[in-house]
């Protein structure tokens, strides 16, 4: 008598409801980087991380601009990955550059209409900028720089420069907001027309979106280097000098040397510090983080800070004329020698890149 009671007390309850939505399903929302009408590699990267999430993940990308370039970059995503299912098109003027401020309004809206479980972006400038403040807005904790999905709330990220890795479990509300490393989540090469059917593309509301969200900070300009080197971020080759370059006039035979090996240029926090180079060339735990198959070393001593952004790459190879530098300890071959002298016959060796 006393389990049938209890029975039909149960049966006026509906315990579907007192479940997490990121329980019952997985939807994902990527916050998507495009540029000339292109997705950055590192928005792929996050596709990929979304589907470690579970196979039943619906992926939505989101992209955020203004004029002909977004229309292109939005046509590219629909087609480029099996795995996006939805593509978000936000064309507003207040798009134009991406600013924390706005960016974290729009995921505000799109979240309020899409009720997603998981929001991903790649842990590059771009997403550094936008999801902290858009975390704040949505009143959550990001778990940040993840390189491994073991679920769909349990992941692993590294601590202490790389020297070890930290398993954490996401218990908060939704949405559960991840930056990635996009070097831990390689895409695979396929063609344009891998995707024989395209994603849908929708244009987000932005009727309700207002003045207020941009108010807080202004674009003023933009500086890059005009280079047809590869990118730092993808490049297969990279070759990075450090603080025993001097000065930036030496730094210029990395240049010469990037140029022969079609590589692209790094350098390590000391020889940005120094003005030897712009800080978007910083190899770090503080600037990009690169895994490329070949990483060449000049005159880098190896701090932790450095070995952070470059411990995944393939194979190192690492110049120092000290003996005892903490860089020929990840290296897998090293020469201890003057760089001034190596450099210089490595570019009479290589023949001119064509």
């Amino acid at each position: 008598m006393a389990s049938r009671a209890i029975l039909g007390t149960f049966k006026n309850y509906s315990f579907t409801s007192r479940i997490p939505r990121a329980y019952r399903s997985l939807s994902t929302l990527v916050l998507a980087e495009h540029d000339s009408g292109l997705l950055k590699s590192q928005s792929l990267s996050a596709v990929e991380a979304a589907k470690s999430l579970g196979e039943d993940n619906s992926v939505s990308m989101l992209l955020a601009g203004s004029g002909p370039s977004l229309q292109e970059a939005a046509a590219h995503a629909a087609s480029c990955h099996p795995s996006i299912s939805q593509v978000l098109v936000a064309d507003s003027d207040k798009f134009m550059y991406p600013r924390a401020e706005p960016w974290a309004k729009l995921v505000q809206l799109v979240q309020q209409k899409g009720g997603y479980s998981h929001i991903i972006a790649a842990s590059g400038s771009f997403g550094k900028n936008i999801l902290p403040r858009a975390a704040a807005v949505l009143d959550v904790s990001p778990v940040t720089d993840v390189i491994e999905m073991s679920g769909s709330q349990i992941f692993v990220r590294p601590i202490y420069a790389g020297n070890a890795l930290c398993t954490v479990r996401y218990t908060g509300s939704n949405p559960c907001m991840l930056t990635i490393r996009s070097t831990s989540f390689p895409v695979a090469s396929k063609s344009a027309d891998s995707k024989p059917n395209p994603a849908p593309i929708d244009q987000v509301d932005l009727s309700t979106f207002g003045e207020d969200a941009i108010a807080q900070s202004r674009y003023i300009g933009h500086t890059s280097q005009d280079t047809e080197r590869p990118d730092l971020g993808n490049a297969r080759v990279v070759v990075t000098g450090g603080r025993g370059l001097k000065n930036a006039e030496n730094f210029k035979m990395i240049e010469k040397l990037a140029e022969k090996l079609g590589a692209a240029v790094g350098a390590t926090r000391a020889a940005v510090d120094a003005g030897f180079v712009p800080n978007e060339l910083q190899v770090g735990q503080t600037g990009k983080i690169v895994a490329p198959e070949l990483y060449l070393a000049f005159g880098v001593s190896g701090a932790i800070q450095h070995l952070a952004g470059m411990r995944d790459s393939k194979v190192i190879v690492a110049v120092n004329k000290d003996a005892d530098a903490p860089i020929f300890q990840v290296a897998d071959y090293g020469l201890v020698g003057d760089l001034f002298e190596v450099i210089p016959e490595l570019l009479e060796k290589f023949p001119e890149k064509k």
